[in-house]
């Protein structure tokens, strides 16, 4: 089955040109015109609310109604179960009135529901969303579509929040080039893992530089960084160009938490920091310093060569002049015994 998710605002219907039908939250003592659906609510206590449904088509639409839990997607969005995978938190606490729902052509239906919440819920912050949606086979392609439009819910639920965030599996990477005397691009990688209750945002900034900050540099602006709910992790990539090879390349992220609370209000938690080194080794010029003193070790073995040899000449010249003197010597005074006699 293929499943189409879209997440509609106050009368805006999904995209897809099949799709023939809006949501939107129902307005009542909760709220008019609500983009989402938002509530806390303490353990063991429950709240009830609609969906409104309105159908655009030339056709009755028979439409499934129900609530899932909801994660945020690689691409930093909401994502939601698809039908049939077990809830364990929104979708499982969400109960429409009903079902299924049939929607005549051009009107529109409201569809209760009641959000109850365990007793032995663990306070802190969820999310999912109230889906509607259409099943209908593609038979140019075999498959079973899904068409699901739904409406996002923020819950906290009542109790002591712990928010938490922590810098985990951070790296850095250096790539400098053949020209040893131009530097290359650093790249920071880094997980930020909520480990607290309450969603986080983030404000991260980043920093290269060798041993004492030398040539500290700053890093680009960071992408943004989507809210994370409890136990989510956002892995981040900043990338430095130009840093200079300073061997041993230390990198260091400050992140700044923020906590909405249950009044909209944001609050900033102390930085939270991580800090990693690598390698910013200029191999190029290393390779042509051991070359050079490869040539310099040769050149000065060379000259020990010649001068030991040069001696050992002067050494061999020196016995053989010696020799011939005591050679004469000796014959002098051969000579002289003979005369003598």
């Amino acid at each position: 089955m293929l499943a189409v998710l879209a997440f509609a605002a106050p009368a805006q219907a999904a995209e897809g040109d099949e799709v023939t039908w809006t949501v939107r939250t129902a307005s009542n003592n909760l709220g008019s015109e609500r983009t989402n659906y938002t509530y806390t609510v303490d353990p063991g206590e429950s709240v009830s609310d609609a969906v409104t449904i309105a159908n655009h088509g030339d056709e009755a639409l028979d439409l499934k109604v129900y609530a899932a839990d909801g994660s945020t997607s690689d691409e930093g969005q909401l994502s939601l179960l698809v039908a049939g995978e077990p809830s364990q938190a929104v979708g499982a606490w969400i109960v429409p009135q009903q079902a299924t729902v049939t929607v005549a052509a051009g009107e529109t239906v409201t569809v209760p529901f009641t959000l109850s919440i365990p007793e032995n819920a663990t306070p802190g912050d969820y999310a999912g969303g109230v889906v509607t949606s259409l099943s209908a086979p593609d038979a140019q392609n075999g498959v079973t579509v899904d068409r699901r439009l739904g409406i996002r819910v923020n819950l906290r639920v009542g109790g002591e929040l712990a928010p938490s965030l922590a810098v985990e599996n951070m790296s850095v990477a250096w790539n400098g080039g053949l020209n040893p005397f131009v530097g290359g691009d650093a790249t920071v990688t880094y997980t930020l893992h909520n480990t607290g209750n309450a969603t986080i945002a983030a404000q991260p900034t980043a920093r290269v530089g060798g041993i004492f900050d030398l040539f500290g540099m700053d890093g680009a602006e960071a992408q943004d960084v989507p809210a994370l709910l409890p136990g989510e992790s956002w892995t981040q990539t900043v990338s430095v160009p130009g840093v200079p090879p300073v061997f041993a390349l230390i990198a260091g992220v400050n992140v700044v938490p923020v906590v909405t609370d249950a009044s909209g209000s944001t609050t900033p938690l102390e930085t939270v920091t991580g800090q990693t080194i690598g390698a910013a080794i200029p191999w190029t010029l290393l390779v042509i310093v051991l070359l050079v003193a490869a040539a310099v070790v040769l050149l000065l073995r060379s000259r020990r060569h010649r001068s030991e040899a040069a001696q050992q000449q002067a050494d061999a010249r020196v016995e053989d002049a010696v020799a011939r003197a005591l050679a004469e010597e000796r014959a002098k005074a051969a000579a002289g015994a003979a005369s003598v006699d």
